[in-house]
């Protein structure tokens, strides 16, 4: 059970509702959303703040999914894992793919610029102090340094908000598979749940 009360969708302030529009249809996709609706004028910003980062991405949607999915690998947080969202999935991100990220550095479906990405991913959710000139010498040879920039953004959006989910415990709503707390769940499976609201 979650450790803080989630909204159900139609305790959600009237100015949610509308900004949310048909995503409240689906509870398992709202995940944090839940919890933090309990502050409305908290969420509006971090909505509005995530729909601009969305609007002015130079990154493809495919790379900042599995950029995504795989920091919430690493941070346990269940309700990211089982995640998918829209523009993703229309950019390519297939199951099939996901797994790749069980493995990165050796996945053959994954292109450089990807495992570049991926490799800076995990140092910034695992170990960020070992980020060094070589991780940024790897990205430079794939991405402009505006791209470097909004690329940090979206990992440390992801490590900080991933991980405060995963403190609130929030898989009430889940497939069955991430129930289990007993052992590390990964964000590779056949039962995701596919956000249209991102």
């Amino acid at each position: 059970m979650a450790r803080l009360h989630a909204l159900a969708p139609a305790e959600f302030a009237p100015e949610l509702r509308t900004t949310l529009g048909p995503a409240l249809g689906d509870p398992q996709g709202l995940g944090l959303l839940r919890v933090l609706a309990q502050r409305p004028d908290i969420t509006a910003a971090f909505l509005a703040f995530r729909s601009r980062l969305a609007a002015a991405t130079a990154l493809p949607p495919r790379l900042v999914e599995l950029v995504r999915l795989r920091v919430a690998f690493h941070n346990q947080c269940r309700s990211c894992m089982a995640l998918r969202t829209k523009s993703g999935a229309d950019d390519g991100v297939t199951e099939a793919l996901v797994c790749s990220l069980e493995r990165p550095a050796e996945a053959a479906d994954l292109t450089p610029a990807e495992r570049a990405a991926l490799r800076y991913a995990d140092l910034v959710a695992t170990d960020h102090l070992a980020v060094d000139d070589a991780v940024f010498d790897a990205l430079r040879a794939h991405f402009t340094e505006p791209e470097i920039v909004e690329l940090g953004v979206q990992l440390a959006v992801f490590v900080g908000f991933g991980r405060l989910s995963a403190t609130w415990d929030l898989v009430d709503d889940l497939p069955d598979r991430f129930l289990d707390r007993s052992a590390p769940v990964t964000p590779w499976g056949a039962d995701a749940v596919v956000a249209d609201h991102r």
